[in-house]
């Protein structure tokens, strides 16, 4: 309900004792105020308001998030947290970083979805100004908080390791550092854990005490979903200790995991299997595009392709480390370009405009 401020009423009557033409002065300032109030939403209950930390002013969230209703997936069979992590001290997202965290949002509407970022100031509220955060704060189930390593490696064996400060001097010591989180996420709270290079087509909820296999004979640890507590994510942690080598790539990662699965089942190769509780789930199903084939991403795709290729698949692992450079053209029928157009239309919305 529209409430006329008494400076209004006021100027009223003083219009309507003078000439027709100030008539039309009053019209229009009280169209404008009518329209600022409705537009912008003045006197709503803050309660109620959502934070727009970085969108330019004429962009609302209504704009970018559909209602709850037109959210894929449906409600989900549990609600573990979903979580992502930023070990550098990076705080600009990039289209890509923002497209996970949309899709598994939005395929997750029951789940908080958790983004911990290294380079947030901690104890402070406000985001830095920045498209990505404006845009996943629209979503209601999605926080962004500071990542506090020493709290989150306190209580594990890898409260000791981390503090060692020649690890800092490491080739690879972010990527090793993000190899730390993912296991102990999962070991003390459980849910699932996925890198900033996923886009989510499903709901990954009833994949429990599960991480996929890559290749032939490799697992990968950019999707791990366990139960809080789990025994095989405790042998992670002590594995990561007792075998530590931050010197060679993927050590403390995929050959970690590839380790510790193949003892846990007593095999020699690595197969689409569960054994003891936990499955190593079939390369479609997280991984469907393999690192080697990295620019099948960049190529055209008919509907018909698309839907073939990803019938069996929840996630696509896009393989930043390799495919970061490559230019995508927006809009297109490459691969890539279409998961973006379903799976995060906010953020596609977004590129688009750029």
């Amino acid at each position: 309900k529209l409430r006329m401020p008494s400076c209004l009423l006021k100027l009223t009557r003083v219009v309507l004792s003078h000439k027709p033409c100030a008539l039309f002065i009053l019209i229009f300032v009280f169209v404008s105020f009518a329209y600022h109030k409705l537009y912008w939403g003045i006197g709503e209950d803050p309660k109620s308001s959502v934070p727009t930390y970085g969108l330019s002013a004429e962009i609302s969230c209504a704009h970018y998030v559909p209602s709850p209703l037109d959210i894929a997936g449906g409600p989900s069979p549990s609600t573990g947290n979903v979580f992502f992590v930023e070990t550098s001290e990076q705080t600009s997202p990039s289209y890509l970083f923002s497209c996970s965290v949309e899709s598994a949002t939005r395929t997750h509407p029951a789940s908080r979805v958790v983004v911990l970022m290294k380079g947030l100031a901690k104890g402070n509220a406000s985001l830095p100004k920045h498209w990505a955060f404006s845009l996943l704060t629209c979503f209601p189930n999605v926080e962004i908080r500071p990542l506090d390593l020493t709290e989150l490696f306190s209580g594990t064996p890898l409260a000791q390791w981390f503090l060692q400060p020649q690890r800092q001097q490491e080739p690879h010591f972010l990527h090793v550092l993000s190899d730390a989180c993912r296991i102990v996420l999962m070991w003390k709270f459980g849910g699932i854990y996925l890198d900033t290079d996923f886009i989510v087509l499903k709901n990954l909820q009833n994949l429990t005490n599960a991480l996929g296999i890559q290749d032939n004979d490799e697992l990968n640890g950019a999707f791990l979903s366990f139960e809080a507590k789990h025994k095989f994510m405790e042998l992670c942690m002590q594995d990561f200790v007792q075998n530590y080598n931050g010197w060679v790539w993927g050590h403390q990662g995929p050959e970690l995991l590839t380790r510790v699965f193949k003892k846990w089942c007593s095999l020699g190769t690595i197969k689409s299997m569960s054994c003891k509780g936990v499955s190593a789930l079939a390369r479609e199903v997280v991984y469907p595009i393999p690192w080697q084939n990295w620019k099948k991403l960049f190529e055209a795709v008919s509907a018909l392709e698309l839907q073939k290729l990803l019938k069996n698949t929840y996630a696509v692992h896009i393989w930043n480390k390799l495919s970061h450079g490559t230019k995508l053209e927006i809009p297109s029928q490459a691969l890539l370009a279409q998961l973006y157009s379903q799976f995060c239309p906010a953020t596609y919305a977004k590129m688009k405009q750029d």
